[in-house]
């Protein structure tokens, strides 16, 4: 469903392999709660989906343990930025904000967060629509 979804859209698109059921054990794990179920089927379809100019659409699930477990455990970010534990982060802009859905919050919107000013945006009601209007170059930032 999701590669089909994503490859129907305009513009390039680079699908991996699919994650591994224990790759994302392991990235549910790293984060400390499950992935939300929409992000935990894509990445079972394609493990990283990356856009134009390789832009990180969705990351792997390794990145997306990786990159959550460092914004929240970094001492340097915390004496700078709100805490990031409501966010998991899945995705980057190319800029330095990031793409976000909410975790332990059975809500399926999407929210950009900006790097400079921490400000924590609503970009798209669903995973599905965030990967339309960032493809179709109706998402802004």
């Amino acid at each position: 469903m999701w590669i089909e979804l994503v490859g129907s859209l305009p513009g390039p698109t680079v699908f991996q392999p699919p994650a591994s059921g224990e790759s994302l054990q392991r990235c549910a794990a790293a984060l400390g709660h499950e992935l939300p179920a929409d992000l935990a089927a894509l990445l079972r379809e394609s493990d990283g989906i990356e856009g134009e100019y390789g832009a990180g659409l969705v990351w792997s699930a390794e990145r997306i343990a990786s990159e959550n477990r460092t914004l929240r455990t970094d001492k340097e970010f915390a004496s700078l930025y709100m805490p990031f534990d409501p966010l998991l982060f899945f995705a980057d802009a190319g800029t330095g904000d990031l793409f976000a859905l909410l975790s332990g919050l059975r809500r399926p919107d999407v929210f950009a967060w900006d790097h400079e000013t921490d400000s924590r945006t609503w970009v798209a009601p669903s995973l599905a629509k965030y990967l339309e209007w960032w493809q179709t170059g109706r998402l802004k930032l």
